[in-house]
């Protein structure tokens, strides 16, 4: 009989292959403190997955609230780095309290990962102008750089 694996939490999940096009091995990995786990598995298996889980996402709440002011913060005797995000206060809930606030704490090596993963997805949206840094729009482009007569925010 094979072994069962329980991991609650991951600190890491992925899906990925190895090998050539045509010969690839696909598998399912996790990692926690518990250990490693890779789970060999059939392309279509990895696909079924992937396309599972964005449906479920997309059912789920995604977001707590909208993010306001940000800061980084250097935590000298852990050697780690401290994002202190807090919530965008909207007037008519000014009076209800304070904003909401969030202390995410994170390796050098994690805090990376997020600044390369993030300018990637920042830079799979639209092409932005090379004279103003606006979005270019798909029908047509007023850059204020050239004429002076746009007031765009994204």
């Amino acid at each position: 009989m094979s072994a069962s694996f329980e991991m609650d939490p991951v600190d890491r999940i992925t899906a990925s292959a190895v090998g050539p096009p045509g010969e690839r091995t696909f598998y399912v990995q996790a990692r926690a403190t518990s250990g490693t786990v890779t789970l060999v598995a059939e392309k279509e298996q990895v696909r079924l997955l992937a396309q599972a889980l964005l449906q479920l996402l997309e059912t789920l709440p995604e977001a707590d609230w909208r993010v306001g002011e940000m800061s980084i913060e250097y935590e000298d005797l852990s050697d780690r780095i401290a994002i202190v995000i807090t919530e965008i206060e909207d007037e008519d809930e000014e009076a209800l309290g304070l904003p909401g606030r969030a202390r995410l704490v994170a390796t050098r090596a994690q805090a990376r990962a997020l600044a390369q993963h993030a300018l990637e997805v920042v830079a799979a949206g639209r092409p932005r102008c090379q004279f103003c840094g606006y979005p270019l729009e798909t029908e047509g482009h007023i850059c204020p750089a050239m004429n002076g007569h746009r007031s765009y925010r994204e």
